[in-house]
């Protein structure tokens, strides 16, 4: 049993409530009284993407499991790459090209009996999302590169279609059909992982499970729940959640979702 958990948009801005909510989703991983094959952060780690704020990132990202992250649209990528592709951020079966600091942020964990390949779906000054060409070409060399009876998860931050909220779906991952076709073509690609709607949300893309974690700085208050046009979008009062991912021997993919106390 291969178990993957999911943490998404920390958002460390340095105060003390982004920090303490970070912490106490690590810790309760760190707790665990199993060993995880892989932890993936999402995006959205550093609030507004400075080089301070990557500082503390990094130090409450420090764990006993694999753990790889990428950007979301509040990142900076040089900034980002700079603090958590060092020594001491993730394993050394976590590889990110760092020829050029401004490029994608795209990361592959071989596990044993599973691939996660993690996209950087971030465009530098914008919030939507959107795969550059070289990150679907790094991604169809490793799914042509995985032999066809290891299932392959594809994480990114931005969903690639719309979770009926509006809010989040005006900044979705847009030219998703290229992402399609390109899952067309590869039958061991299992599912997608995905982050920034800060709620757990399951529906579907290109015939498979879209699967997307919770926040942990805030949920996102959904429209039925949403008391008027000038309440807040989020809930600030609710308890951080992450998901947990698990791929059993008979190739079924289970999602659970946990809330954490602080």
């Amino acid at each position: 049993m291969i178990v993957i958990a999911q943490v998404s948009d920390i958002h460390v801005d340095g105060e003390p409530r982004s920090v303490d909510r970070t912490r106490a989703v690590l810790r309760y991983l760190e707790e665990l009284p199993y060993d995880l094959a892989a932890v993936l952060v999402t995006g959205d780690v550093a609030d507004h993407g400075r080089p301070d704020e990557y500082a503390v990132v990094r130090e409450l990202l420090n764990s006993r499991h694999p753990l790889l992250a990428c950007p979301g649209n509040h990142d900076e990528r040089a900034a980002f790459r700079a603090a958590l592709l060092g020594a001491g951020a993730g394993t050394p079966a976590v590889t990110g090209d760092t020829a050029r600091p401004d490029a994608p942020v795209n990361q592959v964990l071989r596990g044993e009996g599973f691939v996660v390949a993690l996209c950087d779906s971030s465009v530098p000054g914008k919030d939507e999302g959107f795969l550059e060409d070289e990150t679907l070409a790094w991604l169809d060399g490793i799914l042509d590169s995985t032999p066809r009876e290891v299932p392959v998860l594809v994480a990114f931050h931005h969903p690639p279609v719309p979770l009926r909220t509006p809010y989040v779906d005006g900044i979705r991952q847009f030219g998703e059909e290229r992402l399609a076709a390109l899952a067309d073509r590869h039958p061991h690609l299992t599912a997608f992982l995905a982050g920034h709607a800060h709620t757990a949300a399951a529906t579907t893309f290109a015939g498979r499970p879209l699967l997307v974690a919770p926040g942990v700085v805030s949920t996102l208050r959904l429209p039925w729940e949403n008391p008027g046009p000038d309440s807040p979008h989020v809930h600030l009062d609710l308890p951080p959640a992450l998901a947990f991912h698990v791929l059993g021997e008979d190739g079924r993919l289970t999602t659970h979702f946990r809330t954490v106390p602080v």
